[in-house]
């Protein structure tokens, strides 16, 4: 739980971004929208730790 109270966020600070978020998009739609942001945290991590076709590993003399 320590990662989250890097940047001076805190827990106080954390729930009022939920209830807000609560607020604007209902309980419904919530558990929707956190589903397709963990997938795409997801893909960006995979794109990360893919390596690329287009980089070339060489001499870089």
């Amino acid at each position: 739980m320590d990662f989250l109270l890097v940047g001076g966020i805190g827990t106080s600070e954390i729930l009022l971004i939920v209830f807000a978020l609560l607020l604007l998009f209902g309980g419904k739609k919530l558990p929707e929208l956190m589903r397709g942001m963990g997938r795409g945290i997801r893909e960006f991590k995979d794109a990360v730790n893919t390596p690329s076709e287009d980089v070339e590993v060489g001499d870089t003399k």
